[in-house]
């Protein structure tokens, strides 16, 4: 009976299981966004939040606590640097999942998972510029932006 058994087993043993979801934080710490399935998404998501909170009290304590965890140093390091910088005034949701699509080759849900804080496209793409039209009739005029954007470099460079 599975009784009270309500996490994610991911088909694997503990070991491989604790493993996988060291590498797969090590891997977002690193990279600050990663593509994975959507079940290991959301496991790691479980995993890493935590260690994150964790983060934000630089001490010995807390240090020793997340390198239980990871087995990196780089990636304490990083963590307790550059990502705690980052998040120290967030109450958490220190991390996003973006489902992509099914695997082209076994039909898996695919999704990136991401640092809140680190995606800049995110941070300043406003929202009306991400809403599309379908329809085809309609075409966007960005092509005569583009040309204007090129013509001010070659016109400082004939000023000087």
């Amino acid at each position: 009976m599975r009784h009270g058994k309500k996490f994610n087993h991911l088909g694997r043993t503990a070991d491989h299981r604790k493993a996988m979801l060291a590498n797969l934080s090590i891997s977002l710490i690193e990279h600050k966004r990663i593509t994975t399935t959507v079940a290991k998404a959301k496991a790691l998501k479980k995993y890493v939040e935590p260690l994150i909170t964790r983060c934000k009290d630089d001490s010995t304590n807390s240090r020793r606590v997340v390198f239980r965890y990871l087995q990196n140093k780089e990636a304490v390091k990083t963590l307790f640097a550059e990502i705690a910088e980052k998040v120290g005034d967030r109450p958490g949701g220190y991390t996003r999942i973006i489902k992509v699509g099914p695997r082209q080759g076994d039909g898996a849900e695919m999704a990136f998972i991401e640092l809140v804080d680190f995606d800049e496209n995110m941070a300043k793409a406003p929202k009306a510029a991400a809403k599309r039209t379908r329809r085809a009739g309609k075409k966007a005029a960005p092509k005569a932006e583009a040309p204007k954007a090129e013509e001010a470099p070659a016109e400082e460079a004939k000023a000087e």
